[in-house]
């Protein structure tokens, strides 16, 4: 998996958990979701993403770096 394809997992899999959590366990919890919301739509002007730069750091390689090993 791609790592562009890994951080659209990565925030849909926290979104989910947020109101999945919002919703058995303290309602505060979608202060979760507007984090996630709000990285993804910073992330969308500015181009840095944390996540991505972990995800980067343990290894998952790019869509043009798949690309250039095949």
């Amino acid at each position: 998996m791609s790592l562009e394809r890994s951080i659209m997992a990565f925030a849909g899999f926290m979104i989910l958990l947020s109101l999945v959590l919002s919703t058995t366990v303290s309602q505060h919890f979608i202060w979760l979701t507007v984090f996630v919301g709000a990285n993804l739509l910073q992330s969308a002007f500015t181009g840095f993403c944390p996540a991505a730069i972990i995800m980067k750091k343990m290894g998952i390689k790019t869509a043009a770096e798949i690309a250039l090993q095949k």
